[in-house]
């Protein structure tokens, strides 16, 4: 029988291509959606910025590009400003908005997950006043933001700061306002929570953080640490701050200050309360305060210091309601007329006085393992008193 070999059957050489085939028509389709994506950024900004003007928040940008093809959208925004109006209770819509402006903000999204956003910010930034003179600078070696949600409402947004600083813009020499090692800031609404009744969970840390012109005792760098819950809000829809704050007051709602912390070398002082808002908006509540350490603060407080200079009359409204400079004075030189050297023993002592004064607030506690006083921090019409005390008064918030 002859030798019948089958010769081998020939595979369609189009199957070869279907693979590199379908990875092109992919990395088209990819394409073609991530330029038609990149497209959209200027319709979504721009409707964002729309929004945001209601809001009394002009946002501006000099120059807009995008970039990070293929799985990324970065938007770079150079020359970034904001203008704000109608932001305080103070602050009308008729007066000139004041305006911050800083270099470069760059916010990217995931082209796969677009409602997750993350951006940086590049110092320094320029706050001006409404004659558009520099009224401060703000600087940082690093700031960045996220914000889970968008467009729809956020879920989640967080910003953090380090090496934060304020400075006063005085002449040629800027004068420190406020320095931080570390700030972070995040607020999330809570679990539960309904989108039409919105419960905003806040939480406030900072490392190292000081202010200055404010008290000596902020002077010094402290550490905080706050959580708080706020209730009251209707919507997210865009509004000015003191509407909002007024919707906040006529539902009812408040702030609820969950836990705080704040240290200060000797100092540890923690507190919990809630405080709301009256009728002509301004803060009013009660916190709860233990605080260890309180003796050492004493001295902070500069009233030996604050007798021997005078006291200012600013300061007696605050601390002592109806007295006036001339009376304190007057008494201090008629101490010392009846006994030489009576006003300056009482200057000297002033600081014991007040720290039995303190020490007879509330009563004896234990916190962190050091003994400590446990008192509250009345916030009534916008004054706070510490006992019965007036140590400041706060300004409306609408």
């Amino acid at each position: 029988m002859p030798d019948m070999t089958l010769a081998p059957r020939r595979r369609p050489l189009w199957r070869l291509f279907i693979a590199p085939a379908l990875l092109v028509i992919a990395a088209a389709a990819w394409s073609a959606f991530w330029f038609y994506a990149a497209s959209q950024v200027d319709v979504t900004a721009d409707a964002w910025r729309a929004r945001e003007a209601k809001s009394g928040r002009v946002y501006d940008c000099a120059r807009r590009s995008v970039a990070g093809f293929p799985f990324r959208l970065e938007v770079r925004c150079d020359g970034a400003s904001v203008s704000l109006v109608s932001q305080t209770a103070e602050q009308t819509a008729t007066q000139a908005p004041i305006t911050a402006k800083l270099g470069e903000i760059l916010i990217v999204a995931q082209v796969y997950d677009p409602k997750l956003l993350i951006a940086e910010f590049t110092a320094p930034a320029t706050i001006s006043d409404r004659s558009q003179q520099p009224l401060m600078m703000v600087n940082w070696s690093k700031a960045r933001s996220s914000v889970v949600g968008l467009p729809a409402v956020p879920q989640r947004i967080s910003l953090v700061f380090d090496d934060p600083s304020i400075d006063r813009v005085n002449g040629s020499v800027p004068a420190p306002l406020a320095r931080a090692k570390h700030i972070e800031l995040h607020g999330r609404l809570a679990d539960g929570s309904a989108l039409d009744r919105p419960v905003v969970e806040t939480v406030l840390k900072i490392e190292a953080g000081s202010l200055q012109e404010v008290h000596p005792l902020l002077a010094e760098p402290f550490n905080a640490d706050v959580r708080a819950m706020l209730s009251g809000l209707k919507d997210f829809s865009p509004k000015p701050w003191p509407v909002r704050f007024r919707e906040i007051q006529a539902a009812g709602g408040h702030v609820e200050i969950v836990q705080s912390r704040i240290a200060q070398g000797d100092l540890v002082a923690v507190a919990a309360g809630t405080l709301g808002l009256t009728a002509n908006g301004r803060l009013d509540g009660e916190l709860q305060m233990t605080v260890a350490g309180l003796e050492k603060v004493i001295p902070a407080l500069g009233i030996e210091k604050m007798l021997d200079e005078g006291v200012p009359q600013a300061t007696l409204d605050r601390v002592a309601p109806g007295v006036k400079t001339s009376d304190v004075n007057n008494l201090l030189g008629a101490l010392d007329r009846a006994i030489p050297g009576l006003g300056k023993v009482v200057k000297q002592n002033a600081n014991v006085g007040v720290a039995a004064g303190i020490n007879a607030l509330g009563k004896e506690a234990v916190l962190e393992g050091k003994k400590a006083r446990a008192f509250p921090l009345r916030f009534v019409d916008g004054a706070v008193f510490l006992g019965a005390v007036k140590v400041a008064q706060l300004p409306p918030l609408f």
